[in-house]
């Protein structure tokens, strides 16, 4: 699956299997790798992933944040939604909204990530 475009920084918080920072982070990239995205870097508390093919397309995931709030909303635009949709269904993800064709262009899905927040999935038709 191919990523084309993306937005960063979301915040993770403990509440994988474990309940550790280890265990968010193994959640957050498997989730993440259903959309295509490979980790590049992990420091243990922020961690980088990134499009395998277009390497600038990345998001950090952060367990502790010092320097203050960042902005929790994220899209990420893929080459086909609805084979990222499909791929999401059948790991049972939770759809919050769509597929829906918008009148400004794009088809999207919401789905929610493992930590809760939502996702707006799209390709520009």
């Amino acid at each position: 699956m191919s990523v084309h475009r993306v937005v960063p920084n979301i915040p993770v918080s403990a509440g994988g299997e474990a309940g550790t920072d280890a265990s968010a982070l193994r959640d957050t990239t498997a989730f993440y790798g259903l959309l295509g995205f490979e980790e590049v870097m992990n420091h243990g508390w922020i961690m980088t992933l990134a499009s395998p093919t277009r390497p600038a397309a990345q998001i950090s995931f952060m367990t502790k944040d010092a320097t203050g709030p960042v902005n929790p909303d994220l899209s990420v635009e893929v080459a086909d939604v609805d084979a990222v949709h499909a791929a999401l269904v059948r790991e049972g993800a939770e759809i919050v909204y769509g597929p829906h064709d918008e009148e400004w262009g794009v088809r999207r899905f919401f789905v929610r990530d493992p930590n809760g927040r939502v996702i707006n999935v799209l390709t520009h038709r």
